[in-house]
């Protein structure tokens, strides 16, 4: 997949958004795939080979949020959700339904395109990060982190994780033990300066720990340390 030109899926029920959106991208080197609703993006989905979604919020006949839940019920892509509503709360709320980042309208063009070449960076190139001494699996305790085949196992049993939340875990993972601060995190992850990330990591973290916990609320593994940052126990 490298080697290939990602294809990228614009929904937005404003096709002039879509249409600028587009050539953006395309003018980046990117192919791209245009939707107009929910329905329409999942249809297009099933029918091509998409490396990244960009969708609105607000959309008729199906929502971009629900649309989302249902990409993220089989698909671990980047989704980058853009939305008029700017709010802390529909931002976490956002992220909190399986988005990977967040661009508010009216977006920065320039921003936009640093957004996508960041997040497909981290969804084609997983691994990258900490490429000193570096192993392709990592274990600790019941986890096992195969990097290449982006694969995590907990106690034996597969866990489906998004590109975001792999890179996050592999971050930890590689240097268990020591705290990473949520600005750290966002820094070295997403690999854009950290302004008021607090929130964004913050939930990735969560879904992380719901998904890798017998125990989510008594995590063994991914501990908070209060008011300095998250880490990895080592087991």
């Amino acid at each position: 997949m490298e080697n290939l030109t990602p294809n990228i899926l614009v929904v937005d029920d404003d096709r002039d958004i879509v249409r600028a959106i587009a050539k953006l991208l395309e003018m980046e080197g990117y192919n791209t795939v245009k939707a107009y609703d929910g329905i329409d993006a999942l249809e297009k989905l099933s029918g091509n080979s998409i490396q990244l979604i960009l969708i609105d919020v607000m959309m008729p006949k199906l929502d971009g949020l629900s649309a989302m839940m249902k990409i993220r019920a089989t698909k671990n892509i980047p989704i980058l959700v853009l939305s008029a509503k700017s709010e802390d709360t529909d931002k976490i709320l956002g992220l909190s339904m399986g988005a990977d980042d967040y661009i508010t309208k009216p977006y920065n063009p320039m921003e936009l395109v640093a957004r996508v070449k960041s997040n497909l960076r981290r969804y084609m190139q997983l691994g990258s990060i900490d490429t000193k001494d570096k192993t392709d699996v990592i274990k600790i305790g019941g986890l096992e982190l195969d990097v290449e085949a982006k694969l995590l196992m907990a106690d034996g049993e597969p866990v489906k994780l998004t590109a975001t939340e792999l890179k996050i875990l592999e971050l930890l993972m590689r240097n268990a033990g020591r705290i990473f601060s949520a600005e750290e995190i966002y820094q070295r992850v997403w690999n854009e300066d950290a302004y008021a990330v607090e929130n964004t990591v913050m939930v990735h973290i969560r879904h992380i720990r719901e998904k890798i916990e017998i125990n989510p609320k008594e995590p063994r593994y991914l501990k908070v340390v209060w008011g300095i940052g998250y880490k990895i126990e080592k087991i």
